[in-house]
């Protein structure tokens, strides 16, 4: 009949795939599942600028590791939900698993493109970034993971001063996913199964790398940093309306006003402060009245309290005396029990990382000395005397031949 949709098109309605007419509003960061009403804007606000501050402190740590410029942009908080996250990642990505163990309860998943971390390990080996062949393996997992907890460790103290408490974290979890490979982000973490928040930020490293990464929060993980966030704003605004009027009632010290009046006028006034304090009269001249300042006024009453102090010089025992060398002796006698290790070097040679990299049982590896020469004993590392290689028994031993002077 005309006018009936068929049943692949009323299929392809009910599973999104049909035109509607808000489409065009549909974004990457706002999937059309994504519950809006969970965060308010002031709430997202507040989630953005402690991501920029945590962010900023893990750009200049990884600037620290990679030895290139880093800009990591200003953050992008959006709602989300697992069919977002798809459509920007399609490849293969790092996770990196973040979890709280002090001043916030819950964690927080950080991805990267498999290429970023190529290149970000690749510099950390001391390579020019341009290695990023090959499939990601453990060594690179394990790198990655080294600069993340480099960087969150930044960022967590960066919190630690915001929040004005101890935050820290466990040493970050890396893992390669393919995420094709998951139906639902519940396989991955539970809080991927409905809505979360997702901050996108832009990553620059010099000219390598100009990326997108993701940072992933639970809801109630979002909504706790957020109430962390609104106590310390709170608690500033009022440590700062509070002490805002103590100055106010602190009435300016009655003996810094003193040298400016007349000597005469003087001498009742200090008969009444000496009376205050409970001390006796001291009939002081008045003409040292107009002298006497601030600190002389609080050392008066010390002084009063001791009149009559006894001042001798200091006098010290002479240490002079004769030289004992069986003195000497003794001492030394006092540590020859005490261990030290010895060393027997064969030779020394240098290595690259990627040298290093390629070695496997077999690899045979060549030393700085020649065949026959004497090797060197050394004692806790100093190089004392050289010798040559003996068999005792079944053991290894050393001759020594010279003793370096």
């Amino acid at each position: 009949m005309d006018g009936m949709l068929s049943q692949d098109e009323i299929n392809a309605l009910l599973n999104g795939d049909g035109d509607s007419g808000d489409s065009e509003s549909t974004s990457p960061f706002d999937g059309p599942d994504a519950d809006d009403t969970l965060l308010t804007d002031a709430e997202k606000d507040a989630i953005g600028e402690v991501a920029n501050i945590s962010m900023g402190a893990s750009a200049t740590t990884l600037f620290s590791v990679v030895n290139r410029k880093v800009n990591i942009t200003t953050p992008i908080v959006r709602l989300a939900t697992w069919k977002n996250v798809l459509e920007d990642y399609e490849k293969p990505c790092v996770f990196i698993l973040i979890k709280y163990t002090q001043g916030l309860d819950g964690s927080n998943i950080l991805i990267l493109k498999e290429h970023d971390v190529k290149i970000i390990t690749d510099l950390m080996m001391g390579g020019d970034g341009s290695n990023t062949d090959g499939e990601l393996g453990e060594l690179h997992l394990s790198a990655i993971s080294e600069a993340m907890n480099q960087m969150m460790g930044a960022s967590s103290t960066a919190l630690s001063t915001m929040f004005g408490k101890m935050i820290d974290i466990s040493p970050p979890e890396a893992s390669l996913i393919d995420l094709t490979a998951f139906k639902s982000g519940g396989e991955i973490a539970d809080f991927l199964e409905g809505t979360f928040v997702k901050i996108s930020f832009r990553m620059q490293i010099d000219e390598l790398v100009d990326s997108t990464i993701m940072q992933l929060y639970p809801i109630d993980f979002a909504k706790d940093v957020y109430d962390t966030f609104l106590i310390n704003q709170e608690g500033d605004g009022g440590a700062a309306s509070a002490a805002a009027p103590a100055p106010e009632p602190a009435p300016a010290p009655a003996p810094q006003a003193m040298p400016q009046a007349q000597p005469m006028a003087q001498a009742p006034q200090m008969d009444m402060s000496q009376m205050q304090m409970g001390m006796p009269q001291m009939g002081m001249p008045q003409m040292q009245m107009p002298q006497m300042g601030m600190p002389q006024m609080q050392m008066m009453p010390q002084m009063a309290m001791q009149p009559n102090m006894n001042v001798q010089p200091v006098q010290f025992q002479n240490f002079a005396g004769d030289y004992n060398p069986m003195q000497s002796q003794e001492n030394i006698e006092l540590i020859k029990d005490v261990p030290l290790e010895v060393t027997v070097e064969l030779g020394r040679t240098s290595k690259s990382i990627s040298e290093i990299l390629e070695f496997v049982p077999g690899t045979i590896i060549e030393l700085d000395k020649i065949a026959g020469e004497p090797i060197d004993v050394l004692v806790n590392g100093k190089f004392v005397a050289k010798g040559e290689v003996v068999v005792i028994e079944e053991n290894f031993g050393i001759r020594v031949t010279e003793i370096i002077k």
